[in-house]
């Protein structure tokens, strides 16, 4: 399939793994090195961390800044730089910042320091957001009032539109991921295939999962008929968890939001629905961040649009790397880079002769 898909094409299959998991089992498995005479894996936007705009963590950091404020968030993101500081660096100043593990921790974290305002760090997709609007509902239903929400959620099909229309991006081929889609469904990702005439593929995160899906992808580009395929139906059903959605709709708006890398995508962010505005952390502290062009030569921006692989970026491994890390895509633990540095740069370099 790989030689007659690359003979109709005139040239190797573009494949793209939107996901960051996917990004990371491709690069543990040793997927991409295996299968690159016959095809090219690219690393997308599917990294909720390191699509969040810089700006965005500059409003957090300075919400961290305030007096009285406590900042609840994933560890990931405690490290990503802003313009001038991080949350980690504000901690080290004296900021009150804590690393949860589920959104329920922060409404208890709240609730035991009612003199404190408690701000969870919203961060992630479609497969992440329900549980926050679920603590959002368990505030609600205490009466805890010290609790709000720096929604910074984003949602997938919106940014693969706006992927699919650059005219630059050469692409045959999605890797969706098969938590969002649990979620979300694999309809809302019709468009892919019904619009812009590209195969796509609903997996999971196995590395027999990720091998399926590529075949099915693979045998698209041969037909010339691309669909959306679930090769993850023990998971993802065709209109995904309505409870969920009904949950994201009931406490999120659809809201143009920014993301790193890719500028303004309209309806692509998840900002709280008006009747939970007082949970609403970019309403309650309307701080106006300093913000900058960020470090010099960082090119996280266009590695999260399909552009570049980490090599290509003149910090990766040199002045950017896991333990100082210049750009998010270093930071999380779902980012090419760090995935790359890993798996596939440590592995090249072991290989060469001298070692260099």
């Amino acid at each position: 399939f790989r030689s007659q898909a690359a003979v109709r094409l005139g040239r190797k299959p573009v494949l793209m793994e939107v996901c960051g998991t996917h990004t990371v089992a491709v690069s543990r498995s040793g997927l991409r090195g295996l299968l690159q005479d016959a095809l090219e894996l690219k690393s997308g936007p599917g990294c909720p961390v390191c699509v969040t705009s810089q700006a965005d963590i500059d409003r957090l950091i300075a919400i961290a800044r305030l007096p009285g404020v406590t900042i609840a968030t994933f560890g990931d993101m405690v490290r990503v730089p802003g313009s001038a500081s991080s949350l980690e660096v504000e901690r080290a100043a004296g900021a009150d910042v804590r690393i949860i593990y589920s959104p329920l921790e922060a409404v208890n974290l709240a609730r035991e320091h009612p003199e404190r305002e408690v701000v969870l760090a919203g961060v992630g997709f479609e497969t992440t957001a329900p549980a926050v609007a679920l603590a959002i509902k368990e505030a609600a239903s205490q009466g805890i009032g010290n609790f709000s929400v720096l929604s910074l959620h984003k949602t997938m099909p919106p940014v693969l539109r706006t992927l699919l229309q650059d005219k630059e991006l050469v692409l045959d081929g999605l890797i969706l991921p098969g938590h969002v889609c649990t979620i979300a469904g694999r309809l809302p990702f019709d468009f892919i295939a019904t619009d812009y005439g590209i195969p796509a593929a609903v997996t999971g995160f196995e590395p027999l999962d990720i091998l399926a899906a590529l075949e099915v992808l693979l045998r698209q580009a041969i037909s010339g008929q691309p669909a959306v395929a679930n090769v993850y139906r023990r998971l993802v059903a065709e209109d995904g968890n309505a409870r969920a959605r009904a949950v994201l709709a009931e406490y999120f708006t659809p809201v143009e939001v920014m993301w790193r890398g890719l500028g303004s995508i309209p309806a692509s962010g998840l900002q709280i629905a008006a009747p939970y505005r007082h949970f609403d952390a970019a309403h309650r502290f309307p701080v106006t961040p300093l913000t900058g062009s960020g470090f010099p030569g960082c090119r996280c921006g266009e590695l999260l649009a399909g552009k570049i692989s980490p090599p290509r970026c003149p910090l990766f491994a040199r002045q950017c790397t896991p333990n100082h890390p210049v750009g998010p895509c270093m930071v999380s633990s779902e980012g090419a880079c760090a995935a790359y540095y890993h798996y596939e740069h440590r592995a090249e370099v072991g290989n060469k002769p001298d070692g260099r």
